[in-house]
């Protein structure tokens, strides 16, 4: 059984990063670590002004690219597990593809879908897509053919056994990858918010602050997105204890 993250666990781990956080600042004593106490009044001073913008285009893109990838991923995934055909024609290519890093890939994309913000949505909606296609193709696989059988048996087809046997089966898996993801996807976009763009946390780090020595902001953005990271996060995974909730224990409160 997996044991979910409880809100006061999270919030002890908070306090602990904030106090080792402090401590390292002491250690180094230099500008290019500031305290906490020196960067959080930044960030909640700014978190309703400029930061406050970046930190919503990076939701948006990260939004969209994780609701691009779940629509397209699953779909392909239960086909490619249920049409044994289709399997063996595609999953060849799926296997090679999977393991490449897509981010060697940003070039390409910007080349062939221009310099907008659909190329770095596009990108991390790549990597999602593959995250969740492999996983929601080993669980269509392994699904017992006698729950299958049964279900046949009372005159489903296959967009029933699609729609009510093997997405449902498939749920807890797709959202266990997903949040398994959030962490590549929010890295991935900070890469791909470093350049050619003025908004997004990777733009505000970067070029607003590190490049001209704004440290106390620099970790504000750092801060923000982490936080964006972790909130990703934590609703996706209170989505899966209420779909799953029999493979969790412990209290969630």
């Amino acid at each position: 059984m997996k044991k979910g993250l409880s809100i006061s666990s999270a919030c002890l781990g908070l306090v602990m990063f904030l106090v080792l956080w402090q401590l390292l600042a002491w250690v180094i004593h230099r500008p290019i670590m500031p305290s906490p106490v020196t960067v959080l009044p930044v960030f909640f001073s700014s978190l309703t002004g400029e930061l406050g913008l970046h930190l919503l285009a990076s939701a948006g893109r990260v939004l969209a690219a994780i609701g691009i990838g779940v629509i397209t991923a699953v779909p392909v995934g239960l086909g490619l597990g249920q049409v044994r055909t289709l399997d063996r024609i595609f999953f060849p290519l799926v296997a090679i593809a999977y393991p490449i890093p897509k981010i060697v890939l940003f070039p390409v994309i910007y080349v062939l879908l221009g310099i907008t913000d659909f190329s770095k949505i596009f990108l991390i909606a790549l990597i999602i897509f593959f995250q969740i296609l492999v996983v929601v193709r080993d669980e269509a696989a392994n699904l017992h053919p006698e729950l299958i059988l049964s279900v046949r048996s009372l005159g489903a087809g296959r967009r029933a056994l699609f729609r009510y046997v093997y997405f449902p089966a498939s749920l807890p898996a797709v959202l266990t990858a997903l949040r398994i993801s959030v962490g590549t996807a929010i890295a991935v976009l900070f890469i791909v918010e470093q350049s050619l763009t003025t908004h997004g946390l990777g733009y505000y780090i970067v070029v607003e602050s590190y490049q001209v020595l704004r440290y106390p902001e620099m970790y504000a953005g750092i801060l923000a997105m982490g936080l964006l990271g972790a909130a990703l996060y934590f609703v996706i995974q209170s989505v899966e204890l209420r779909v799953n909730r029999y493979q969790y224990v412990g209290d969630q409160s």
